[in-house]
Formats: structure tokens, sequence, C-alpha cells
């Protein structure tokens, strides 16, 4: 059952909802329910520190708001705050965990500028991270204003090493890889999107630095402080509507309509851990962002789709291509894969493009696919059917299409191409989102700015690109086992990546060629990778990418992993990730039922890991191993006798991985099912 305390206290270690503290008080401190995580904010400096277990993590850092009608910062007057603790949980409709908890200490401490603008600071310390929010209540005399930009810093006490995605520009498609950096060598016209993650040093601690829960508001990017101090500063792309090349940093952010409930910003998060998996098996994001909007969640669901696009219709059928005949075969192989759905990719409406057309018709199929003969096909064989669109020419569209699109059946539209996070693109994101949902519509959105917990508040958007993903290997070398196994500590603890896996034709490392391959490509990484992949990353719409042949023996028996692929969920109870470091290897346990799957993943050298099975309790269990086998492309399977007092040892080849499946006497919430 959810509980709400409400603690008092004089300050706000744990402070008593609607007690106003005397402004007198110049530092208000809030500390996390283990007590670990503490936040502190000077309310003369109007600054803020955090501390994990006593050592200090983010050093006193300046808040503030540059706003056309005045300053929020430094110099404001403190007039009081009010504190309270909250101790409950919230259900996923989808992801990595069923439940997730909400238990946090809060302070709002409210301020008036020199010029008589009342604004307030939130601060929420939780067990793995903390959180703050600038908002400016409605009040007389003020209405419209503009963010001209954001002076939150984010100052470290030595030089960390961390992990970035430098994107440069403000226009981009979030896409690249989380390269190793010293602190010290961020520069201020660097545009790190979010995470940021760095090590403290101390032992494995790790935090990150990500926001949460954005709306009419641009996303942010993260750029050296350009003084001689270590750290980071928020930097926000200009709107779209006054620099649309976005060339500049001095432009107009956001405007503000002053109404209603006021303005806030998003949370400006820190995540904590004792290890980089902590953050990985981490909820706070979406914990931190608005419930969701949809009633009736029942029509959502996770999902495992077959995609014509990566393969190139590669398809053992003449005139493969965007027709009916061809995804019909998708429907046969869905089908018989035990995929719940394909995805038809761009090419299917009426000119349709990757750029924006006004002559494009996202509510017409081309001529050589019968649309409705198509889904009616789809429907008789129990498979869904996901639509591409790009965004603009949806927008253009917008309520006929989704409205043609529920008529027919459509279970999902993937959208593409938006490549920002300014003001008016993360403003569009709610709409269509929204819209989708009024249509019984889910989502997945491609060109997109990194997760922000928006999948909580309209979890019709069940997965996301914004990832460096498996698309790259059709022309470049860039998805390699070092990058794979950095994702899951990066990105992906933000929320679900549509990395689009199950490249099933795979090269050692120096057998792999930069070419444009885009018919059947390969990846460099071995079978055990790629099944592994099906456990490790976040996406409960998950793609099975490669054409139906790779996924069969010559004889038309299934290739090795393909069994696997089609038993194993995409949405989960539980995750725990159980070892591994960044850019070295992870291995990751999640928990459907009373079934456990575990997924571990290499860089490029081999290894043995060892997986502790404490979680299984007392119980003797069957485990079923799939392990990197005689070669790239084949797999060594096993049953293993397996318990709780004993680790299991798995054996990772070079840019490899492994998985396992363990059935009976699993250990769910504390007592052990058989």
């Amino acid at each position: 059952m959810s509980r709400r305390h409400l603690i008092p206290s004089l300050l706000a270690l744990s402070l008593t909802a609607g007690l106003a503290v005397s402004a007198r008080a110049e530092t208000v401190t809030m500390t996390s329910p283990d007590r670990r995580n503490v936040v502190t904010v000077d309310s003369d400096k109007l600054t803020y520190a955090v501390s994990r277990d006593g050592r200090t993590v983010i050093e006193p850092s300046p808040l503030g708001l540059n706003l056309d009608i005045g300053q929020i910062g430094a110099g404001a007057t403190y007039t009081n705050h009010i504190g309270n603790s909250v101790d409950t949980t919230w259900n996923l409709v989808v992801g990595k965990t069923a439940t997730a908890p909400d238990h946090y200490t809060q302070s709002d401490l409210a301020f008036t500028t020199t010029k008589g603008l009342k604004f307030n600071l939130i601060v929420r310390a939780y067990d793995d991270g903390v959180a703050f929010r600038y908002v400016v209540p409605e009040q007389a005399g003020v209405s419209d204003f503009k963010v001209m930009s954001e002076n939150t810093q984010f100052n470290f006490p030595k030089d960390y090493d961390c992990w970035g995605a430098n994107m440069g520009r403000f226009d981009t498609s979030f896409e690249a890889e989380y390269d190793q950096i010293k602190a010290s060598k961020i520069r201020n016209f660097n545009n790190y999107m979010a995470p940021l993650v760095c090590k403290t040093g101390d032992a494995q601690t790790t935090f990150a630095i990500a926001e949460s829960d954005v709306k009419d508001y641009p996303g942010f990017f993260l750029s050296g402080r350009g003084d001689a101090g270590l750290g980071v500063s928020v930097t926000l792309p200009p709107r779209f509507d006054n620099d649309r090349n976005f060339r500049s940093r001095k432009s107009v952010s956001a405007k503000v309509h002053l109404a209603g409930n006021g303005f806030q910003t998003p949370w400006r998060v820190v995540m904590l851990g004792d290890t980089p998996g902590d953050l990985t098996a981490s909820t706070l994001i979406p914990t931190l962002a608005t419930p969701s909007q949809i009633k009736d969640t029942s029509w959502i669901k996770p999902a495992k789709t077959s995609w014509d696009w990566w393969n190139d219709w590669a398809l053992n059928m003449p005139n493969a291509g965007i027709n009916t005949a061809t995804y019909k075969a998708f429907v046969d192989f869905s089908k018989e894969m035990k995929l719940d759905d394909i995805l038809i990719d761009e090419g299917w409406s009426v000119n349709s493009d990757i750029e924006p057309r006004d002559d494009a018709d996202v509510t017409k199929a081309k001529p050589a696919i019968d649309m409705p003969d198509l889904l009616a096909y789809a429907k008789s064989k129990g498979v869904g059917v996901w639509l591409w669109v790009q965004w603009q020419q949806l927008d253009n569209q917008m309520d006929a299409a989704l409205a043609q699109y529920e008529a027919w059946g459509i279970k999902g539209i993937k959208v593409d191409f938006m490549n920002r996070n300014d003001q008016e693109m993360v403003d569009w994101y709610h709409k269509v989102l929204e819209k989708a949902a009024a249509h019984h519509i889910m989502v997945d959105l491609h060109g997109a700015y990194p997760p922000n917990g928006l999948n909580r508040t309209w979890p019709n958007y069940i997965t996301q690109e914004g990832v460096l993903g498996a698309e790259n290997n059709k022309w470049s070398a860039r998805i390699t086992a070092t990058h794979n196994v950095t994702l899951p500590f990066t990105r992906m603890i933000l929320g679900p990546m549509d990395y689009t896996p199950g490249g099933f034709r795979s090269l050692t490392p120096a057998d792999f060629k930069v070419q444009q391959r885009y018919h059947a490509p390969f990846v460099q990484t071995t079978r055990g990778q790629a099944i592994a992949m099906y456990v490790v990353y976040d996406s409960p719409f998950q793609m099975v990418s490669d054409s139906p042949d790779a996924y069969k023996n010559a004889d038309g028996t299934w290739a090795d992993g393909a069994e696997f692929i089609q038993n194993v969920p995409t949405s989960w109870d539980e995750t725990r990730v159980l070892a591994g470091d960044i850019g070295q290897y992870i291995v990751t346990a999640r928990r459907k039922g009373d079934i456990w799957y575990i997924g571990a993943m290499t860089n490029e050298a081999a290894r043995t890991v060892e997986v502790p099975l404490n979680f299984l309790g007392n119980q003797i269990v069957t485990a079923d191993v799939w392990q990197d086998g005689s070669d790239v492309n084949h797999l060594k399977h096993e049953d293993i006798i397996v318990s709780g007092a004993k680790s299991l040892n798995l054996t990772l080849a070079p840019s490899g991985g492994a998985v396992a499946v363990i059935h009976g006497g699993v250990k769910v919430g504390g007592k052990n099912k058989k």
C-alpha cells in the first residue's frame, strides 16, 4: 500500500508539510531517506552542494535563470521554506520494472528578487539521487516573460573521469559515442547531451547529470564552465523561431505565459550510486516526471517486431520491396518467429520522404501496397502493424492521419527526424503523444532527444532512439563491442532505447570492413552478444532487425539463438545489474513472473564473468545457458544446475556475450515459488 509520511523537524532533514521555517536560517539541508545523500542550499548566496556518505560530489554551485524581466539568483531575498517527506510507489505500464519507489525528502524555498519577482526553488533528496527545479508562481504584475539562459552549474571538487556525448550543434539526431573524458577537458563551447556520467574516485561511486519532466521549456546541453574551475553549466538551445539555424547562444530560449499554476523548469538531476550499474537499474528519471495523463492504459502493450529497413527487404522472394506481397511475407515471418508485429518503414505512403514535402500524404499508401488487404491479412495472423512517418509530414496532417491509422487498426507509429530539443520541439512531443493516445496509438520517436521521463507522462511512448544504434553497421565501424557495453551505463540510464538489435550476420572486428552494405549487413560482435542485447537493453518495443533467412539454418531449423529471441520478454517485473563497468562489460538480471533472464556482454576483451545468484534463495534450479561457441556465428547451449549459494560462470569471447534463463524455485517478493 502506498503511504505518505509527514514528519516534523526544524530543518529539512524531514520537514512537516505546510511548516514555514524562518528566513533567519541561511542553510537548508535535505537528507535522503537512507541518510546517505545530502543536498545543501545556501539561501544567501543561492548555491547548492551535494554529498554522498559525507564525501562531496558537487561542491557549492550557482543557481539561477536570466529572464528578460530580471535575474533569478544570488542577491534575492530568502523568505521561508516548507518541507515534507514522501514515501510511495508508482506502477510502470511497461518498462524495466513493474513498480518504482517515489521516496524523498523535499524543501520548497521561497525568494523575492530585488525587482520584486517571487520565485521558488524546490529541492529533493532520494536514495538514488537529488533533484531541484525553479518555479515562478502566478503573481500580480507578471504575465509573459522570456528565459534568455540558465545559470545552473554543477561544480566538481576534483578532476573526475567522465563519459559523455559531445554533440557540438543544437540541431542533432542525438546519436554519438559516450567517450571517456577528464572533467578538465570539457570546454565551454562543447554541447554534451544528457547524461554526463562521472566517477568520483571513491570506490566505484558514480553519478550522472540529467534532467526530467521537460515541458514548456527546452531540453538542455552541458558545457564547460569557461573559467579555471572544474564542472559543467547548463546550456539551453534557442527557440527555433528566433534562430532557425541554431547559431547563437544569446537568443531567447523559452517564452513563458504565467497563468494557472505558474511556471516551472524541468528537474535538474544528479543520479547517485555505489556502482555504475546502480544508475542503470534506477528509475529516478521517470519517477520525477508528471504522472500518466492516460487513464486507461490497458491497450499499451510491450512487443517484438520484424523490420524491413535494416535488412533492406532481404527476403528470398522476387520483387521484394515496398509492396503488399513483401509485407505479407514479413507478417508470415513474424507469425513463425513468434513476434507480435511488423514495422513498415520509410517509403510506404504517397510521396514519402525523410524531408518535409508539401505534396506528401501520410493518410494514403502507395499504389503498390493494398493497405486494407495487408491489414486484414495481418489481423488474420494475429500480427500487429506499425508505420513510419516523417514528423513534419505527420504534423501537416496529424488529426486526419491519426484518425486514419486508428480506423486501419495500426498499433503504433515510428516518427522520425525531429533532430532538435528546443522549446517548440519539446511542445510538439507532448502534442503528438497526447493526440496519439486519444487514438490508442503507441509511439516510437527517432531522431529524438534523450529520455527525460516523458514515457511516464505519456506511457504510449514506449521506446525511442536518441542512441547510436545498430543501423550504423551499414555504413561505419562505429558500433564496436566497447560502444555496446558503454550504452547501458550512459544513454540507457535515462530510459528505453531503440538500438535495433538482432544482427545475426557476425564478423570479427578484424574481418569487418567499413563499407556501405545496406543489404543484409554485418555486425562486428558475436551471436552471444546479439542475443544478450535482448536482456541487457531496455526497449518495451524491441526490433528483430535482420532478414527472415538470417534466423534459419540451410535445413530450415532455427539458427543458434533464434528461439531465445522468440521467447524473451521486452517488459519486466524487476531489474538488477549484477556486475560490470563502463565500456568493459555488464551482467544484467531481469525477472518476468518467476523466471529470471540473465544477459552478459563484454568489450573486445574475452573474459569469464562470475554471476552471483543469491537472489534465487536456497532452491536448486536449472539454468538454460547460451554462450559464445566455436565461431562468432554459433553458440554453445547447455543446461546447468545452479542455486543461490553458488555463482554461475559465463565465458565470453572477444566482443561476445551470453544469456541464461533460470526456471523454477525463483525467489520473488521474499518467497520461493515452485
